[in-house]
């Protein structure tokens, strides 16, 4: 493995990042290659734990010609200097990087460039994990179901996965059902409280999951006017104010930047994540709404809202703040989890203590974050880690339900 020199001048740059993750991971790689130096010469070549040898190459930049136009000392150019320069030498070359575009000008150049797959998903995005599946089943089956609310299942299934029955004479007659150890277990259906649209199909399963307190983890994708949000923050107020399972929602949310430490924002905790949780008080306004239309108190909206958070009911952090804790006892919402980076998912899902449930929602259609993409994102990484696990459900919503005018748009401005 071959280190260019100029990329322990970017690390250097990167020591006080605003990104808290990118100041722990420059930190690391410090600490390692000074463990590396202690072995012998980085500049000759030091044996790696895992196999292999690691050292650092100069830039190459008297040697080494490139197209004129391409400044000579930016960091990407830099870069393939020294991959040209090795493959003087007549030996194999190849950059690994996430940078799309210094991809793109290694190919111009002849030389073979990969992308960064150690946190990469094996899946297609159209082909990962759903957390459902449709299945025919004799008549009968579903008359015994209904009368003993769980039945023997000899198909082989990952657990959690949930699964709409259908007679084999008479379509119109379904089941909805949840496979555990070799068990379908009958979903009924009950009746939400902080909300009064009517549940497709893919939302009365996402709505178990989340009502489940035996599931301590559940992930739900879906695109924007599917419900993910919608139906965690129902859920999560039924759980914390009603059925007082939970001693508080604590909702966070990524910055559009990607983690930024709020550290370096202007204000209190509360004004420098406000910004980012806009979406989140919308979304609480409609639920609170719903239910006071039918409380006939809609003009006590905005003091409702107001109680949630100054009794600590519902809280809003910034991820950051999550480092290193270990969290009891609450229902933790994590909106807009696609631009979590893999290791930022397992950190957040390792701080459950005991009682806590965590739930993941997001897009992975809609990621902010340019080093992520929609098989490494966190979202889709917990999904295809946790399938299987009896502590974890999943669903992928497809059905959106938007305004007239947003589907409009929609059409006409694509």
């Amino acid at each position: 493995m071959v280190l260019p020199e100029v990329v322990l001048e970017e690390l250097d740059n990167k020591k006080k990042d605003v990104n808290y993750e990118i100041r722990a991971n420059v930190r690391w790689i410090a600490r390692f290659l000074d463990e590396l130096r202690k072995q012998g010469s980085l500049y000759q070549a030091v044996a790696l734990p895992n196999g292999g040898e690691l050292r650092v190459e100069m830039n190459c930049l008297e040697e080494i010609e490139l197209p004129q136009s391409w400044a000579q000392f930016k960091t990407d150019n830099r870069i393939l200097a020294v991959a040209r320069g090795l493959q003087k030498h007549n030996r194999p070359v190849i950059i690994v990087t996430k940078d799309i575009f210094l991809r793109i000008k290694a190919d111009v150049l002849g030389i073979q460039a990969q992308d960064y797959r150690n946190e990469q998903v094996e899946f297609d995005i159209d082909e990962q994990y759903t957390g459902w599946a449709e299945e025919i089943v004799p008549d009968g089956l579903l008359d015994e179901l209904y009368a003993s609310g769980s039945i023997a299942w000899d198909k082989n299934m990952l657990v959690n996965k949930f699964i709409l029955l259908k007679s084999d004479i008479n379509e119109q007659k379904t089941a909805l059902a949840r496979y555990d150890q070799r068990r379908l277990n009958l979903l009924r259906d009950t009746k939400p409280d902080f909300y009064n649209f009517k549940l497709n199909l893919l939302q009365k399963f996402a709505r178990e999951a989340l009502r489940d307190d035996n599931i301590p983890l559940v992930t739900i994708m879906g695109a924007t006017g599917s419900g993910k949000t919608l139906l965690g923050l129902g859920v999560g107020l039924e759980k914390t104010l009603d059925e007082s399972v939970y001693r508080r929602m604590l909702i966070c949310r990524p910055s559009v930047t990607m983690g930024e430490d709020i550290g370096f924002l202007p204000g209190d905790e509360k004004d420098k994540i406000a910004p980012y949780m806009r979406p989140i008080y919308d979304n609480l306004e409609q639920l609170i709404h719903s239910r006071a239309e039918r409380e006939e108190h809609e003009k006590e909206l905005d003091s409702k809202i107001s109680y949630l958070f100054m009794s600590r009911k519902v809280v809003t952090e910034a991820i950051a703040y999550l480092q290193g804790r270990s969290i009891v006892g609450q229902y933790i919402l994590i909106d807009e989890a696609q631009n979590l980076t893999p290791k930022q998912a397992k950190g957040i899902i390792t701080r459950a203590g005991e009682g806590t449930k965590i739930v993941l929602v997001g897009d992975p259609e809609q990621i902010n974050n340019p080093f992520l993409d929609s098989r490494t994102n966190g979202l889709s990484w917990a999904v295809e880690k946790m399938k299987g696990s009896a502590l974890h459900a999943h669903i992928t919503l497809t059905e959106t339900k938007r305004s007239p005018l947003a589907m409009e748009a929609g059409k006409l401005m694509k």
